[in-house]
């Protein structure tokens, strides 16, 4: 197995990337985590990531207590950004959907994840619930990045309305709009040479005609996935890894 990933904060982790070598200290939650979950002892392998691209592979030296370990650098991990850069517009879902999607985008190789409060949602955040409901989101992100080893895990913007979106629409080289009308299929939209890509992904109820203009006008593309009708919370991974597999980022 490839080694776990931890999420290490502080300026250890810097100094070690600088320096290509020295001591780490894990402790804390991650600590926890390595120690007493995981069950890490000296002489195991582990990486240690930022979340934005930079980390260092070690090996696990004095594990002191419940929550803390030392890990001794080996080499210096780096993830560069990738390309085409891909985000996923995301309608919230009912329950607990959202925080699956999310976990399922973020083990894909999603790169983005923007909360999207369409017309047609039967969940609402709002208030104290809202920013409750976005840090699960964050942390899902988290925990599904080290999950699949990643480096760099995705970014979770805040809550956008309908307006929010068209405009990160207009900035992309290709916005899409996942429909199960739409009259191309996104196995054969043709990719761009540069820009990001956008996928528009919409609640239960389906994408509303006027969202669907303003998206249109924004320069996105109704695109069909397949025959059959996926849920909210799996579509975008679906489209996602079929993104994948066309841009050339899972070769």
């Amino acid at each position: 197995m490839t080694a776990p990933v931890f999420l290490a904060d502080g300026g250890e982790l810097a100094d070690a990337v600088r320096s290509g070598g020295g001591t780490v200290v894990l402790e804390g939650p991650e600590g926890r985590h390595a120690v007493s979950v995981k069950r890490l002892r000296p002489g195991e392998e582990v990486v240690l990531t930022d979340g934005a691209g930079t980390g260092v592979a070690g090996t696990v030296g004095n594990v002191s207590g419940k929550d803390r370990l030392e890990v001794a650098v080996t080499s210096v991990l780096a993830e560069a950004e990738p390309r085409p850069l891909i985000t996923v517009v995301q309608a919230l879902p009912k329950g607990d959907r959202g925080e699956l999607a999310v976990e399922m985008l973020t083990e894909t190789g999603v790169d983005r994840i923007v909360p999207w409060a369409a017309s047609r949602c039967v969940t609402q955040w709002r208030g104290e619930r809202g920013a409750k409901s976005l840090r699960k989101w964050q942390s899902a992100a988290r925990e599904a990045g080290k999950q699949a080893r990643r480096l760099r895990f995705p970014e979770v913007a805040d809550l956008a309305t309908t307006a929010q979106v068209a405009q990160v629409l207009r900035d992309a080289g290709l916005g899409v709009v996942l429909h199960e009308e739409g009259s191309e299929s996104l196995s054969a939209a043709e990719l761009p040479a540069d820009g990001g890509i956008v996928l528009v992904v919409g609640p239960e109820g389906g994408v509303a005609p006027e969202e669907l203009a303003s998206f249109a006008e924004a320069g996105a593309r109704p695109c069909r996935l397949g025959p059959t009708v996926l849920r909210t919370s799996t579509a975008g991974t679906a489209a996602t890894a079929l993104l994948m597999a066309r841009s050339g980022r899972w070769s």
